[in-house]
């Protein structure tokens, strides 16, 4: 089946997932040019509804909206409107129909097609196939569908490292769908089981599970559900070892407590475990155990400032260090005991980020910065894994797999996919992997704030099936801006409340963070893959140049220009004022910051990483005694000079900074996962519905 195809002057790469004319490149979601596809190959026709369905979700039930937000792509990206519908045509209650000439590529070009003089239709580089091509091959489409990766489908995935092997995805198979939340997934050293976290629905805590492959059968390991972290297989199988997160009884550096724990895999399987434990951290903490012989553990140890890679004796109760640096941060590593090496991703001068390879006592056999391409934002952080392919790891920015040889060069792997997923973890065998898949949904509710005790006065403003945040007012206007994935990849969207319209267009796999309006309500400042940009209401915007990743981005005063931001600054998360116009950085303080922001007079607030409450002062900063336990992962906002938080327990509060009132407004539902804005009427709170992940394994063709 052709990769490639023209529909009038439209030209379609399948193999890019990308519709170009004019020299402007458009990326869609590989399920949209499905539908495309199939109704290129039936040109003319009036294609039903139940049989787009049928083609492209084979073996998934979808619902009609579905298919409806994939004719919108589609016909956004090739300039039809839809009220017109020159290409795409609707038909009521039968169907849609492609209505345009299609020509289908001989051979797939390697590049994107040459642009031509307005008055000449662009030509393929092989003779095209004939006008109104109409295949009605059932087989023909389904040669199709399994050239792509799409989560929910049987796919084929052609991966081309440098030693010129090529890898094969034959079959998709999920191994935990359930109502859960199921990530963290990894084999057993014999193939058998996988291992995984198990999420309860109510409370952000898990058990860790295994799963036999051959059988299905499910075992839960753990007698108790708690915060725990990735876990890891001993050489010999029959430990795992793990970081259990917990409140400190006696807080003095931080507020959570960190433990290395183990537990034995075989009696788990027989019945659940309290796990073992064998280290605590109060000061410092610590993540991604991995065993590197049956008496020692390598961790990543965050002390100060900075992550170093540790070796821990099991043996002697001891650690010594394996691997820091001094002018930037360790962002992840993996070992590959069959190779005897350690793969550590840090970033480095100017922000770059470089693959050094270790021996296991620490000896650094190479360096080499990463060369990021184009389809990756250039502070984004990577977290490859070992492949059973020679001189390559594998990664995941969320929605494209690639491979990343030791030398430092970065290819895609396979084409995007509908869903979100996460690294691939190889079975030892080499002839399957694992994947972590799944959405995230919530929703922006109202509450009227002189009525907060009211639990019926909750309106849901925004709801879509998939993760709705960052809501705020428009100053001095009616309009409601918010983050929203409802058209498969995170956008900013503007809601008059009545119809919500999209104002970004992000490619996919951009990440979205925070936002913030200007202080006239005409323009929003957007963090973006770490990166600022500014946004007009008519959708037009500017990148602002900046020399450092933007971690998170608190507060924005538009009349001076200035941001609010921790950033990284050679690899340390540092609190800085950012000058938008000139580019510059102010220090502003030398403590870790969770969140902040400028109240109305001009007083800078801020919660520092045991959520303790400050306010800046002339000389030094004063703690905010009457907040000393209302800080939690919920953040918090202000109207005027009045906080509004939630406290960790689900207590929503408010506190005048001028007569220093404290209230306790009323108590909010536990699902209630943040606030997100105040105004003189309402306040602003998302709430979490779902978020499903669940465990896959893409089988390996030989």
């Amino acid at each position: 089946m052709t990769q490639q195809y023209w529909i009038g002057e439209f030209f379609v790469d399948l193999s890019r997932n990308q519709i170009t004319v004019e020299e402007e490149i458009k990326t869609l979601a590989p399920k949209a040019l499905s539908v495309l596809t199939v109704l290129a190959q039936h040109q003319g026709q009036v294609l039903s509804q139940d049989m787009l369905l049928d083609q492209v979700w084979q073996d998934t039930v979808v619902s009609p909206n579905t298919l409806q937000r994939c004719i919108a792509q589609l016909r956004k990206a090739l300039g039809d409107d839809g009220k017109e519908q020159h290409i795409i045509k609707t038909h009521a209650k039968k169907g849609y129909s492609l209505e345009c000439e299609v020509r289908w590529q001989a051979q797939p070009q390697n590049t994107a097609p040459e642009q031509h003089t307005e008055n000449t239709q662009p030509e393929p580089s092989h003779t095209p196939a004939p006008a109104q091509v109409r295949s009605r091959s059932q087989f023909g489409f389904a040669l199709f569908a399994a050239a792509f990766f799409i989560v929910g489908l049987a796919a084929s995935v052609l991966f081309e490292p440098s030693s010129s092997a090529q890898l094969t995805i034959s079959e998709f198979r999920p191994l935990t769908a359930t109502d859960n939340r199921e990530v963290a997934g990894i084999y057993s050293p014999d193939g058998e089981y996988i291992v995984f976290h198990r999420y309860s629905t109510e409370v952000c805590r898990n058990n860790i599970w295994a799963k036999r492959i051959d059988t299905q059968q499910e075992f839960r390991l753990t007698d108790n559900l708690d915060i725990n972290g990735q876990h890891q297989f001993s050489p010999d199988g029959k430990t795992l070892a793990f970081v259990q997160t917990s409140n400190c009884i006696q807080p003095v550096t931080q507020k959570l407590c960190y433990h290395l724990m183990t537990l034995d895999f075989d009696k788990a399987l027989q019945t659940p475990q309290t796990p073992s434990r064998v280290l605590e951290c109060k000061n410092s903490q610590i993540r991604e155990p991995q065993w590197l012989d049956s008496d020692h553990i390598a961790l990543l140890q965050k002390t100060h400032e900075r992550w170093k890679l540790i070796r821990y004796s099991l043996k002697d109760n001891t650690s010594t260090p394996l691997y820091e640096v001094s002018d930037g941060d360790i962002i992840s590593y993996d070992y590959s005991r069959k190779d005897g090496l350690l793969a550590v991703v840090r970033l480095g001068e100017q922000s770059h980020h470089y693959l050094d390879m270790l021996k296991p006592n620490g000896e650094q056999v190479s360096s080499h910065r990463i060369h990021y391409p184009n389809t990756i934002a250039r502070f984004k952080s990577i977290y490859p894994n070992f492949s059973p392919y020679e001189n390559q790891l594998a990664f995941s920015t969320g929605r494209q797999l690639y491979t990343l040889t030791y030398q430092g060069q970065v290819n895609p792997v396979t084409l995007p996919v509908d869903e979100p997923m996460g690294s691939p973890v190889f079975h030892p065998s080499g002839s399957r992997m694992l994947v972590i898949k799944g959405q995230y949904d919530s929703d922006i509710y109202a509450m009227p704030l002189h009525q907060a005790t009211q639990a019926q006065a909750h309106q849901i403003l925004e709801r879509s099936n998939r993760e709705e945040s960052n809501a705020l007012f428009q100053p001095g206007g009616e309009l409601l801006a918010f983050n929203s994935a409802r058209s498969g990849q995170m956008q900013i969207w503007l809601s008059d409340g009545q119809v919500p319209r999209q104002l970004s267009n992000f490619p996919m796999d951009t990440s979205l963070y925070e936002t913030h309006w200007s202080a006239d309500g005409t323009q929003l400042l957007a963090n973006t893959d770490k990166t600022l940009v500014r946004f007009n209401l008519d959708g037009s915007q500017h990148t602002v140049p900046l020399d450092y990743p933007v971690v998170q981005l608190f507060h924005w005063d538009s009349h001076n220009q200035t941001a609010l931001s921790l950033i990284r600054v050679n690899g340390i998360l540092t609190f800085a004022e950012l000058n938008l116009s000139t580019a510059e950085v102010r220090i502003l303080k030398d403590r870790d910051v969770t969140w902040a922001l400028k109240t109305a007079d001009g007083s800078l607030v801020y919660t520092d990483h045991m959520d303790r409450f400050w306010r800046s002062g002339p000389v030094e900063d004063q703690l905010i005694e009457p907040l000393l336990t209302q800080g939690s992962e919920r953040l918090f906002t202000a109207f005027g000079n009045t906080l509004y938080g939630i406290n960790e327990d689900a207590q929503l509060w408010s506190y005048d900074l001028h007569s220093g009132d404290f209230e306790i407004i009323t108590t909010v539902a536990n699902d209630i996962i943040r606030i997100s804005a105040v105004n003189n009427e309402q306040i602003l709170l998302i709430k979490q519905l779902t978020s499903r992940k669940e465990v896959v394994e893409l089988l390996l063709a030989d």
